[in-house]
């Protein structure tokens, strides 16, 4: 007798987020500290760039801070290891190139068998890597996935450099992405993802051991002026109009980037994501990790809409409007 083949099972139609999480090492460097260190002061700091402080990590490597951040996540989404098949780490700040930061994340977690890769388009490297994974899960790639952004910039800052040091921190947030069940509404948007290659020179990291070095006029004329429009657009891409959406998170690279970023958005009604005032510039962890905070404070209702906006170094940027857990 002829076995019957298995009936296909269909990929899902899309994906959801179903928890978040965040971790911040304990660590508190305040403006007034690093006036201690170089010449600067509160004032000059806030004003230009809108930080009060920022969190440095001591001996926590990127992979035991993406890890924690991971691990709360997943504590909140209802699902255990066994359940995730797919890890994804957004760094460009992890000193070790093999194995990655992914591998070791899920082997801390108890996570047997993902696919598990690191991504590193710097400040934007959470929207890349969670549109990657949304891509896998319609592919049937992937059922369950662990996406994270995690940075520990502090060990790549020249505490002499008064333009720079005063700019970045340490942190890492996580998000549990599972595939929508049939009939569900896609709960993460259609990614509008690009950059400027040409212009990828204006922030670097580069060599052996090296100091963040970056152009902060350059980027900042080319953040205020370029970005609002791909920001439209990716809401235009998800059928969502800016002014129905319940939260902008950008990354946060600067006070006087966000706010003009997000009054040419148009979205008058949004809750605007300022956590560089307590975090700095976490790069690739900045998204997730003040997501995370504004959902654990109850300030998005669930199921609401929420633009995601990475951009940075590259220049890379990438956006997606998702439906808050």
């Amino acid at each position: 007798m002829t076995p019957v083949p298995p009936t296909p099972t269909a990929p899902p139609s899309g994906s959801r987020i179903i928890s978040l999480g965040h971790y911040q090492p304990a660590r508190i460097l305040t403006n007034d500290d690093l006036a201690e260190l170089v010449d600067t002061n509160d004032e000059w700091i806030r004003t230009r760039v809108g930080i009060a402080q920022r969190r440095v990590a001591g001996d926590e490597t990127v992979a035991d801070m993406a890890a924690a951040a991971a691990e709360k996540a997943l504590a909140g989404s209802g699902l255990t290891a066994a359940d995730i098949d797919l890890v994804a780490v957004a760094t460009c700040s992890s000193v070790d190139r093999c194995p990655n930061v992914a591998t070791r994340v899920a082997a801390r977690l108890g996570i047997t068998a993902p696919a598990a890769y690191d991504i590193n388009t710097a400040c934007s490297g959470f929207s890349y890597a969670l549109a990657t994974a949304d891509h896998a899960i319609r592919a049937g790639a992937a059922r369950n996935a662990i996406v994270i952004g995690a940075e520990k910039l502090t060990e790549f800052t020249d505490w002499t450099d008064r333009a720079t040091c005063i700019l970045f921190g340490d942190g890492a947030g996580a998000a549990v992405v599972t595939a929508t069940a049939a009939g569900e509404p896609t709960g993460i948007g259609p990614v509008l993802w690009g950059s400027a290659p040409e212009r990828g020179d204006v922030v670097v990291i580069e060599g052996w051991r090296p100091y963040i070095q970056q152009e902060g006029q350059a980027v900042f004329r080319w953040a205020t002026t370029t970005l609002p429009g791909l920001a439209r657009e990716a809401c235009q891409r998800a059928g969502v109009e800016p002014a129905e959406l319940a939260a902008f998170v950008p990354h946060q690279a600067n006070l006087r980037i966000i706010d003009p970023l997000a009054r040419k958005l148009g979205a008058p009604d949004a809750v605007v994501a300022r956590d560089i005032v307590e975090s700095g510039n976490t790069s690739a962890a900045s998204v997730p990790l003040a997501w995370s905070k504004l959902v654990e404070r109850r300030e998005i209702p669930s199921g609401a809409p929420v633009l995601l906006f990475g951009f940075g170094g590259g220049l890379t940027y990438a956006g997606q409007v998702v439906r808050c857990p």
